[in-house]
């Protein structure tokens, strides 16, 4: 299922990803790669599902900074939007990096994709003025958000 939704999210959300659908297709869809993307030490990957059908998927994964957790890996399929979907999901890796002992959460979100961005602002993350990883398109970076867990 994660497969499932996650070839359908580069090939619905192209803009908002860093990997391209091309780069998951032909040699790049071997299970053994995806299980590997799965089985990435200490992460957590979560798949929301309604009526039987994956309509969300989101991962936290270890940094190499003690006590920061990564968001990755978000997507809310069409039919799952406005459903309180991406809220669950966000959620539900905050509250994993809490219990792993994170100290802060962060992502990264390319500018224009407003649905994320008002959902991470939402959810208390706060724009860094760090600048993340060049979009495929070679013109566009992502910008880095990022929340304290510490109370």
């Amino acid at each position: 299922m994660w497969r499932e939704l996650r070839l359908a999210a580069l090939a619905e959300a192209a803009y908002a990803f860093g990997s391209q659908l091309a780069d998951w297709q032909g040699d790049g869809d071997r299970e053994e790669r995806w299980r590997g993307r799965l089985a990435i030490p200490g992460s957590r990957n979560i798949l929301v599902t309604l009526d039987g059908q994956p309509v969300g998927m989101a991962s936290g994964v270890p940094t190499e900074q003690d006590g920061i957790v990564e968001l990755i890996s978000m997507y809310v399929a069409p039919v799952g939007r406005g459903r309180g979907v991406g809220d669950h999901l966000v959620r539900a890796i905050e509250q994993w990096a809490r219990q792993v002992g994170s100290e802060a959460l962060r992502l990264a979100v390319v500018a224009g994709n407003r649905n994320a961005w008002a959902l991470y602002q939402r959810h208390g993350f706060q724009d860094t003025g760090e600048l993340g990883g060049l979009m495929p398109d070679g013109v566009r970076r992502e910008h880095i958000l990022t929340k304290s867990l510490v109370s």
